[in-house]
Formats: structure tokens, C-alpha cells, sequence
């Protein structure tokens, strides 16, 4: 008998290997995939940032961090830093806002929420570059707004919107958020129906209000939502090229410039390919500030 308990336990192990092979055997097609287009890209882009790589002919020797410091004295990134952190903040700030107003809304039971749910997500469904061109015409200081303005007698609330410095990056604000917030909607929306229907008769008898008790009962339960939303959103935000180069461009005075665009001018319109790779990498950094911490976050909580 004290022989048969490690016999036994490797004929479990043992048993078990084939499907622990068969598994490996599957997912090693996508892990070579992914380290060879993702992170291998990831190695040779920092490589080459690092390089005098900044004509049409490739030049491979080592340079330094000569194209950082470039970079970080270049006043056109100076603006690309600022209108990301506008565009970053207000257009995550509206988003959820949105969201969260119209997915209450639904969830009282409106008629025709259906239909509303399927209208609020409908511009989900569009690419940024539709949109762009779309809100491009919309906000044109001749036609659109304007022309709608100026026939309804309200001219002097005409605007030059993204012509307009002091204001084009809320005009491309305003585009990204009428394109993403039915997407919040969507998940404040699965939160709210998620919340459990005795703990709100529970906080109904004890005599508080609608206010009341959605500040301190359903607001809170739906934290781990706005964190994802958050996170998805700032993704998307910090990234952003397809929708501002569509609709503005790089704008007055660089006004709407974000570093996608700067990147792609930089890299495959001017051929400094090194300037261009060091502009990726510190985007990269960007995004992976947001998503390092939630990455963190959520491990600590599956540990827990």
C-alpha cells in the first residue's frame, strides 16, 4: 500500500498528458504568431528607434537616444501630447457620461427601448474614417450646423468648430463620443440589469431615495464596469488616427495633431523611419501606463 499512492498519482499525471499536449499543440500556432507579429515588430520597431534610419536608404548604426531627445524638444509633439491629454480626458469623461445617462434611461423600461438600444449602438457599427467624413461635413463652417443655425435666425451661435483652434479638438470630441457611447451604454446597461433586485427593495424600505439609492447602492456595483469602459475607451484614445486624420487632420496650428498622425507623416511621408519608430514606442508606453495597472489589478483580484 505505501507503494501504490505514487504509482497512482503518476498514472493520473500521466493520463492527463495527452490532453495537456493536444492543448499546447493548438495554442502554439497562435503563440509563435503572436511572438513573431507582435512582439517581435514591437523589438525591431525599438530597434530601429535607435538607429540613423531617417532617410529613404536604410541606415541600421546605432544611434542612441538621439531620436527621443528630438522628439521630446519637438514643439510639434509638445501639441500632440496636449490634444491627446484634452482629447483623452474630456472624450472619456463625455463617453461615460452619455453612457451612463442613456443606459438609466433604458432601464427604466421606455417604450420602444429596443429600438432606442439598437439606435444609441448603430454607430458603433461605422468605421472612424465614415465618421470622421461624416462630422467633417456636419461641422463645416459654410454648410451643416452652421447653414442650420443661420436659417433658424441663431447665427451669431455660428462656429468655425474644427477650423476654430481654441475649440477643433472638441469638435473631433464630439465625433468620437456620438461613435462610442452606445458602446458604454452597453455595458452600463448589462451592469444595471445585473444589480440584484433585493438589495434595492432592501435600500427602498429602509427610506431611501431614487437619488440615494442609486449614489450609494448602484453606482458602486457598477465600478468594475466604468473600469472597463475606462480602460477600452483610454485604449482607443490614446491611439487615436483614423477619425482625426479623416475629419481635421493635424488641424490649425496643429490644434487637432495627435502622434498617430505625426507617427505616419514622420515615418512614410518624410522617410525618417527611426523618428517614426520612436514616436511608436513612446505611444506604446502610453497605452501600456493604462493597461499595466489594470492588468496588475485584475491578477491581484483573481489571486484573491
Amino acid at each position: 500500500m505505501p507503494v501504490a499512492g505514487p504509482w497512482k498519482s503518476r498514472r493520473h499525471a500521466f493520463a492527463g498528458s495527452p490532453d495537456q499536449a493536444a492543448a499546447l499543440l493548438l495554442l502554439a500556432p497562435s503563440v509563435v504568431a503572436v511572438g513573431i507579429f507582435v512582439y517581435g515588430f514591437i523589438g525591431w520597431t525599438l530597434y530601429v528607434s535607435l538607429s540613423n534610419w531617417n532617410s529613404f536608404l536604410p541606415d541600421l548604426s546605432f544611434a542612441g537616444l538621439v531620436n527621443y531627445r528630438e522628439l521630446l524638444h519637438s514643439f510639434r509633439f509638445q501639441a500632440d501630447l496636449r490634444n491627446t491629454t484634452l482629447f483623452t480626458v474630456t472624450f472619456l469623461a463625455a463617453s461615460l457620461a452619455v453612457g451612463l445617462l442613456l443606459a438609466v434611461l433604458l432601464d427604466r423600461g421606455v417604450w420602444g427601448e429596443p429600438l432606442f438600444r439598437n439606435v444609441f449602438l448603430f454607430p458603433m457599427a461605422i468605421s472612424f474614417v465614415v465618421t470622421g467624413v461624416t462630422w467633417q461635413w456636419l461641422l463645416n463652417p459654410s454648410t451643416g450646423v452652421n447653414l442650420l443655425l443661420e436659417r433658424a435666425g441663431l447665427a451669431h451661435l455660428k462656429s468655425g468648430w474644427y477650423t476654430d483652434p481654441p475649440v477643433a479638438i472638441f469638435s473631433v470630441v464630439l465625433a468620437a463620443t456620438w461613435q462610442m457611447s452606445g458602446f458604454t451604454m452597453a455595458l452600463y446597461l448589462a451592469g444595471l440589469r445585473a444589480v440584484p433586485h433585493e438589495l434595492l427593495e432592501a435600500a427602498r424600505a429602509d427610506g431611501a431615495t431614487e437619488w440615494q439609492l442609486f449614489r450609494h447602492v448602484v453606482f458602486p456595483l457598477l465600478h468594475p464596469v466604468t473600469l472597463s469602459a475606462v480602460i477600452v475607451l483610454g485604449h482607443i484614445s490614446l491611439k487615436i488616427f483614423d477619425l482625426v486624420y479623416a475629419m481635421t487632420g493635424s488641424g490649425p496650428a496643429f490644434s487637432t495633431d495627435v502622434p498617430g498622425i505625426f507617427m505616419f507623416e514622420t515615418a512614410f511621408r518624410a522617410n525618417r523611419f527611426a523618428e517614426g519608430a520612436a514616436l511608436s514606442v513612446v505611444m506604446l508606453l502610453l497605452v501600456a501606463v493604462l493597461i499595466v495597472p489594470y492588468l496588475w489589478y485584475t491578477l491581484r483580484l483573481e489571486q484573491k
